[in-house]
């Protein structure tokens, strides 16, 4: 084959690429996992709490809430549990455990 003829074939292909898959735009159609800057939202607000040491000893539900209050993260308590659940997963910054009938939450070590 030609150089001719491997343009033609490589500009088709690009044709069909784009008509198939769409334009590149560089980025990702899904959004990526919340980063350690990241802190929008109830779960940024627990983020922002646990990279300014918050967690360093054990705290309640009450606490946390008060303290992104100050922060002016203002949320009800299930949603404030439900961003404190999900960084306590295996993998999470947070580690749990029941302390007087409470649900307490520290930095996982």
């Amino acid at each position: 084959m030609n150089n001719k003829t491997l343009n033609a074939i490589e500009q088709r292909l690009m044709r069909l690429e784009k008509a198939v898959f769409g334009q590149k735009t560089g980025k990702s159609a899904v959004r990526p996992a919340a980063g350690a800057t990241d802190f929008e939202g109830p779960s940024g607000g627990v983020r922002l709490l646990v990279s300014q040491g918050f967690f360093r000893t054990k705290r309640g539900l009450a606490d946390v809430r008060a303290a992104l209050a100050k922060k002016d993260y203002h949320y009800v308590a299930p949603v404030v549990q439900t961003a404190l659940n999900r960084q306590a997963t295996r993998t999470g910054p947070l580690a749990t455990f029941k302390e007087g009938g409470k649900k307490m939450y520290v930095k996982r070590k």
